[in-house]
């Protein structure tokens, strides 16, 4: 089977993140199954326009909004109808609009549905109401009007229901979690002696990153002392806006805003915490969470898709209303009682057993092949 994936982003992708690397993971079990794999994504700045990465070949040619979307329309119908017995559409906002263009089968890829995101983009103003209205009254008929008879593959429950909720058939949508990668050492360091919660993902509004500063700030107050990291990477104006944000909501002394970090000095910094804070408006899944759980870190997190999957309330984290005070207050409450987070830390490690890409990946190997019918 030649298998062809469209994505706005791919692996090098100085923006990539959790879907990136799921999208990744699934297409390395592929290869590794014996079958061929392209993954058409955008391009950035010192890419290079084609190479091969664990197997999967990849080109980049177009920027990641819109532009992507035209190069791989292009791209296909020009020399590449044939070669291909399965493509893979992933959603990121704006599909690839596959089932105007593509005669074989296809495979809808979606994490999360964008819904209230579209009027967070970082585009200036008033550029930035384009999306926001025109994203925001479309969406739903992409769905109704294109996708209805196509297969859906997602992360999460909750992204499965929305999408039913918007004309998808159910028995169109597989859900096939996320897997996860063990942490890189075999011991987990201790926790830092101060009190410390780490917010950890894209500096990016969508993500909550203000409503995060906002919590700490809160606990700051309310707790006495702790210490407070950021890890993750934003745009250079908005990082500013956000050190002045933290600074004047009293955080200077004791905030690290730790930039892009590694694989294993994320691990690092989310085993030595004492909390994820996740204050995100909406996931495909929250990877982070497992990734935080795995190396005996509870997660207090907004209750909203993705994060309501991905923290079993009450048994490995804590979930909370989008209202920072009830979230400082979740915090606080966790931290003055020790049975209680060591039980969190317990029950996070064996929840984050149960997923690995080897299983995700052949999970989602049986159904590429049941849509094909190998």
């Amino acid at each position: 089977m030649n298998i062809l994936i469209f994505s706005w982003r791919g692996p090098g992708h100085p923006h990539a993140g959790g879907a990136e690397k799921s999208t990744h993971e699934h297409a390395k079990g592929w290869v590794k199954a014996g079958y061929s794999v392209t993954l058409f994504t955008s391009d950035y700045a010192g890419c290079k326009p084609e190479e091969v990465i664990d197997g999967v070949r990849i080109i980049r040619n177009g920027t990641q909004i819109l532009g992507v979307h035209l190069k791989a329309f292009l791209w296909f119908i020009s020399n590449n109808q044939d070669k291909f017995d399965l493509v893979v559409d992933q959603f990121h906002g704006i599909p690839f609009f596959t089932p105007l263009y593509v005669r074989v089968k296809k495979l809808a890829f979606i994490h999360e549905l964008t819904k209230e995101v579209w009027r967070l983009n970082a585009l200036p103003k008033p550029i930035n109401l384009i999306p926001a209205v025109l994203g925001t009254i479309l969406e739903p008929y992409v769905f109704k009007f294109f996708y209805r008879n196509i297969p859906f593959m997602t992360g999460s429950d909750s992204t499965k229901e929305e999408l039913i909720n918007w004309g998808i058939p159910r028995n169109n949508i597989s859900v096939v979690h996320h897997g996860l990668e063990q942490p890189p050492f075999k011991k987990i360091p201790p926790k830092e002696r101060k009190k410390t919660l780490i917010f950890l993902g894209a500096l990016a509004k969508d993500k909550g990153i203000e409503e995060a500063i906002k919590v700490f700030s809160l606990v700051n107050a309310r707790g006495g002392k702790f210490k407070f990291w950021i890890a993750g990477k934003g745009e250079k104006n908005y990082t500013s806006y956000l050190k002045t944000m933290a600074e004047k909501n009293g955080l200077k002394q004791n905030i690290v805003f730790w930039g892009y970090v590694s694989e294993n000095q994320k691990y690092q910094l989310l085993a030595k915490s004492h909390l994820l804070v996740n204050t995100s408006f909406r996931e495909g899944w929250g990877l982070v969470v497992l990734e935080a759980a795995s190396v005996g870190t509870p997660t207090v997190g907004f209750d909203v898709p993705g994060l309501r999957d991905s923290i079993i309330d009450g048994k490995t984290g804590v979930l909370s209303s989008r209202d920072p005070n009830e979230a400082s207050s979740k915090i606080l409450g966790i931290l003055k009682d020790n049975q209680r987070y060591n039980l969190l830390r317990k029950n996070g490690i064996e929840w984050a057993k149960k997923f690995t890409w080897k299983k995700s990946s052949t999970l989602s190997l049986k159904l590429i092949e049941k849509i094909v019918k190998i």
